[in-house]
Parts: structure tokens; C-alpha cells; sequence
């Protein structure tokens, strides 16, 4: 049945369509995503268990997360190789601008999984250093700031109820700092079972759905690919977690995120969007800030921010589907200012 389906949608990923069509085929595969991350999952689940690739776990977080330690990560790949094959077969036909979401998937997702490996519990080892990962995702992102600049054509801002600004090669360094900054943030968001990936798959619908609005079919596709596969990693991820994505899926999952916010323009939405990211790096931030100014003291219990509710007292379901309803809140908002 999914082969049948897969055949269906190559011969109709090629032929002219109306809006409706469009949007049918990018449904279509982010139900074929979500299928083939779920089938894969339990087999790759097992392989990384037979291979010891388990997480470890800070000594210094909360103490409820020492019953993860050794839990599979890398669990990231069960969402970008299916995003990977579906968009060469399926969303490249007569523009090859998806390249370039494409290449930073991939991209970031092998620096994370270099991260991850060096950070197993079988290494001992820490994993790189934080002056090095951020190197290399500077230089993914400046990679993808110089597509979008120059070969794209992108370089203007859309502030809501004022219009559209050209902004010149002012657009490189924030186009840089804004893909680095939000695969960080959700990097830094990836700490519960589910509350990454959930929140990025809202933030993903979000974008979708204004690239629908534009008539950019293949931004469309790529998100709802993107959807599609990341909820078919829940499946594995929700609590008790199977398995964590890890920096493979996370670094991954935020940069590709804020390469599609350019795509569509409306990229100073994004940490509307992103609004639980935005916060998760802010606690982080202001945390380090706080202990320096005040000589060790500290501004929340423990940061990132979902910690922090953790040694409240509040249960880790509570603290995910909170920051679940926030983000959905957000991504209704978004694609409002969007329509303005």
C-alpha cells in the first residue's frame, strides 16, 4: 500500500496542479513521513541498543533524570532520512531552491551526530566543546545566509502592519546569527521526552501554512514533511522515552526550521513562532548573566527553563504539554501577523 501510495505521488509531483493539489501532495507526504519514520523506528531503536549508543546524563540536572541514563540517542536520523529521501523524490521537480533546506538538514544533522557520539555513555566523553560546535554552525549558517542572499534574491524584512523593507547585506549577519541562534535554542529546548520535538513540529505546521498562504508549494512540502516525520518520532519519544533525537535531530530540527522562515520572509515571526525556544535559551542566557553579576547567585532553580519547573514541582507531562499549548498559541499568532 505505502509503495502504491509512493508511485501515486511521483507521477503527481511532476504534472501542473491547482492549489488544492498542491497542498493534498504535501499532506500525502507528511503522512508517507510519519509511516516510514514509525516503521523504521523500533528496528533503529534496537540497533543503537545492540551498539550502546545511550545518553548520558548531567550529574548536576535533576535527579528524576538519572532513570534515563543509557536511554538510545541519535534518534534524530528516524527524522531526517525519511525528509531526506522524500524531498529528493518528491519536492525538487523544476526548483532546486529546496537544495538548500536540504543541505543545512544535513549538514547540521552530521555535526550533531559527531556531537553525540563523542558524548556517549560507552566514550565517557563529554562530547565537543561548545566554542567548536558553535564554529561549525556558524559556518553552516553563513553557507545558507549566501544561498538565500544572493543566488534567492532574499534580502528584505516584513514587519507586520508596516510592510516590506529592503535591508541590503544587513540580511547576511542576521540571516547567520538567526539559523545558528535557533538551532542552539532548540538544542537547549531538548530536554523532556517530547518537548522539542512537539514544539518544533507546531512551528513547523506554522510555516507551513504561511508558505500555503504565499503559494510556495515547496516550502510547504518540505515543512509538512518535516511534521510528519518529527511526529513519527514521538511516537518513540513519549514518556517513558525510547529514545532522544539528541543534537542529531535537535541542532537539525532548529536550523532547517529558521532556513524555511527565511525562505518564506516572514522570518522576524520567528521567535513569535518559536516563542518556547526563544524563552529556553533566554533562561539560559540570563541564568549565566545573573550568577556572574551576583557572584553565585542564581535567577531560576536550574536552567534551561523547563528545569527550572521541574524543581517546582511540576511533573514532566505537565511542564511538555504546557509548553505544547504555548507554542500552538504562538503559531496561531504568527500566521495571524503574517496575514496583516
Amino acid at each position: 500500500m505505502v509503495l502504491e501510495l509512493l508511485e501515486f505521488l511521483r507521477t503527481r509531483s511532476v504534472l501542473p496542479r491547482d492549489p488544492g493539489e498542491n497542498l493534498a501532495l504535501s499532506l500525502a507526504l507528511s503522512g508517507v513521513a510519519f509511516v516510514i519514520t514509525v516503521g523504521i523506528g523500533k528496528p533503529y531503536i534496537a540497533w543503537l541498543r545492540r551498539h550502546k549508543i545511550g545518553k548520558q546524563i548531567r550529574l548536576e540536572g535533576p535527579e528524576g533524570h538519572l532513570t534515563k541514563l543509557g536511554t538510545p540517542t541519535m534518534g534524530g536520523f528516524m527524522i531526517t532520512v525519511p525528509v531526506i529521501l522524500l524531498t529528493l523524490l518528491f519536492n525538487l521537480a523544476g526548483r532546486l531552491s529546496m537544495l538548500l533546506p536540504l543541505g543545512v538538514l544535513i549538514g547540521t544533522a552530521v555535526l550533531g551526530a559527531i556531537d553525540d557520539r563523542l558524548s556517549l555513555v560507552t566514550t565517557g566523553r563529554g562530547g565537543m566543546t561548545a566554542r567548536f560546535k558553535m564554529a561549525w554552525l556558524l559556518l553552516f549558517s553563513l553557507a545558507a545566509a549566501l544561498v538565500l542572499h544572493f543566488p534567492l534574491g532574499l534580502r528584505s524584512i516584513y514587519i507586520p502592519f508596516l510592510g516590506k523593507f529592503e535591508i541590503g547585506l544587513w540580511y547576511l549577519p542576521i540571516a547567520v546569527l538567526a539559523i545558528a541562534g535557533t538551532a542552539n535554542a532548540v538544542n537547549l529546548t531538548d530536554g523532556l521526552d517530547t518537548l522539542a520535538g512537539g514544539t518544533a513540529a507546531v512551528a513547523f505546521t506554522a510555516y507551513g501554512i504561511i508558505a500555503f498562504l504565499q503559494g510556495q508549494i515547496q516550502v510547504v512540502t518540505f515543512c509538512f514533511t518535516m511534521v510528519g516525520a518529527i511526529l513519527g518520532f514521538l511516537w518513540y519519544n513519549a514518556h517513558p522515552a525510547q529514545v532522544f533525537m539528541g543534537d542529531t535531530g535537535s541542532l537539525a530540527l532548529g536550523a532547517a526550521l529558521a532556513t524555511a522562515a527565511f525562505m518564506t520572509g516572514q522570518w522576524l515571526l520567528l521567535p513569535v513562532i518559536g516563542i518556547v525556544f526563544v524563552a529556553e535559551a533566554l533562561s539560559v542566557i540570563l541564568q549565566v548573566a545573573y550568577f556572574k553579576l551576583t557572584k553565585g547567585k542564581r535567577l531560576l532553580r536550574m536552567a534551561p527553563l523547563h528545569h527550572h519547573f521541574e524543581l517546582i514541582g511540576w511533573s514532566e507531562t505537565q511542564i511538555t504539554m504546557r509548553f505544547w499549548l504555548i507554542s500552538m498559541m504562538a503559531g496561531l499568532l504568527g500566521i495571524a501577523l503574517a496575514l496583516v
